[in-house]
């Protein structure tokens, strides 16, 4: 009973046409041109990479597209037990015909000639979109990003704010935001009007959140303004040689006044807390960052007793936190459990940590699910396998737990893959 349950839930829920909340596509060039690109996601060449392939191998400048697939290929074995590669088959299977369930040294090339001969079609990128069952996706903008030459109702503008928190003491980053705001930031006045005028860009083209990656020692404040100006004016003048004070102070001005301006502009703020950067210092592009456990939602208490007109999207980057997001979601109107992240994005994880939420979450306060994706090849696996596991737990913990009916247990998928995003991001 439960199997066919799952698989008729599935089938429903597949059914539906979908909005991919979070994404790194570049809405210029969204899909893959060869298999490398593909290959090419961390994903693959970290596992690879700690699976025993030289880095030197992986990242040699100039490397061939086909010769980079056939290195990465010859050192898939270890990975045929992991998930992302049941990514990979799948995508090759659905998106370039693949009959096979292994994709090995003896028989990738005419995988790679599949794909390179339907990527060069003109219409690829809207060919996977409509296999995906994606509508339209998320970006994450440069804030000095144009935001011109592509669709913003298929390729969503996002705000993506790292840099303007976490590196303005660099000055080529200060004159980017003074080039893109038309306005040189010398106090926390200028530099209020200068990122108010990117809210201003953004949401003229159809921008629906800004987004943050945050460390997990990251404890945002009030910065009164007359400190922020003693910081801009000594960052000014030194740099990233200022003091550490001076750099802190500055992050948290910024990180508040988004947060203004998100309210200002009723735009959710996505945060994606508890990345530690760089603790593999020899890992692959991408390979090197992990969780820390040390981090608390307690250290955002502030923002979200300060903002109580702001949804706050949470995404956490291990499992081990998804209890006190719970929590927080449980308890703050403004905080909204979002996706599976990262080291969490694995069907165990997944299953844990979804029917945790579904069992102590308000329905309306749920983001099930988004890609991160890089290349729009991705989306198919990906909400793939997150459509499995929310089958599942449906099926499992509210059919036959609790009784539900198999309508209601799919209304309430449908609502945390679809009905949210339209209703906290407002598209």
């Amino acid at each position: 009973m439960s199997e066919a349950l799952r698989t008729r839930i599935f089938q429903e829920l597949d059914s539906l046409v979908l909005i991919d909340p979070h994404t790194h596509i570049n809405a210029l060039s969204p899909a893959s041109t060869t298999l490398a690109d593909i290959l090419g996601y961390h994903y693959y060449t970290e596992l690879a990479h700690s699976a025993g392939m030289p880095k030197d191998q992986i990242e040699e400048p100039g490397l061939d597209p086909a010769e980079k697939c056939a290195r990465l290929i010859s050192c898939l074995g270890p990975l045929e037990n992991t998930v992302q590669y049941s990514w990979l088959v799948e995508m090759a299977q659905v998106l370039f015909g693949f009959e096979g369930d292994q994709i090995t040294p003896e028989n990738w090339q005419s995988v790679y000639g599949a794909a390179v001969e339907k990527m060069a079609q003109e219409d690829w990128a809207d060919q996977v979109l409509q296999q995906s069952k994606l509508e339209a996706v998320f970006l994450t903008n440069d804030f000095d990003d144009p935001l011109e030459g592509f669709d913003t109702s298929v390729y969503i503008p996002c705000l993506r704010a790292d840099d303007l928190v976490f590196h303005l003491a660099k000055p080529e980053v200060r004159e980017r935001l003074e080039r893109a705001s038309g306005a040189s930031v010398g106090d926390a006045d200028s530099l209020w009007t200068s990122i108010g005028k990117l809210f201003d860009h953004f949401t003229s083209r159809n921008a629906k959140a800004c987004a943050i990656s945050l460390p997990p020692d990251f404890a945002p404040t009030k910065v009164s303004k007359g400190r922020a100006d003693t910081a801009i004016s000594t960052i000014c003048a030194d740099g990233s040689d200022a003091h550490s004070s001076h750099r802190q102070a500055l992050s948290h001005f910024v990180f508040w006044t988004l947060a203004e301006f998100c309210a200002e502009y009723k735009l959710p703020f996505d945060l994606m807390i508890g990345v530690n950067r760089g603790v593999y210092e020899d890992g692959v592009f991408q390979g090197q960052d992990l969780y820390d456990s040390r981090v608390s939602l307690i250290q955002y208490k502030d923002l979200l007793n300060s903002f109580p007109q702001v949804t706050f999207p949470i995404s956490v980057l291990a499992s081990v936190t998804n209890q006190e997001l719970v929590s927080y979601a449980w308890i703050f109107p403004n905080v909204v459990t979002s996706g599976h992240w990262w080291y969490s994005n694995t069907p165990a994880f997944i299953e844990h940590d979804l029917a945790s939420r579904l069992e102590a979450v308000p329905r309306t306060k749920q983001i099930g699910y988004y890609s991160d994706m890089y290349k729009l090849e991705f989306a198919l696996p990906k909400f793939a396998m997150y459509k499995r596991v929310l089958a599942k737990v449906l099926a499992e913990r509210f059919v036959i737990d609790r009784g539900w009916s198999e309508d209601r247990a799919i209304e309430l998928g449908e609502r945390v893959l679809r009905g949210n995003v339209e209703e906290v991001f407002g598209v």
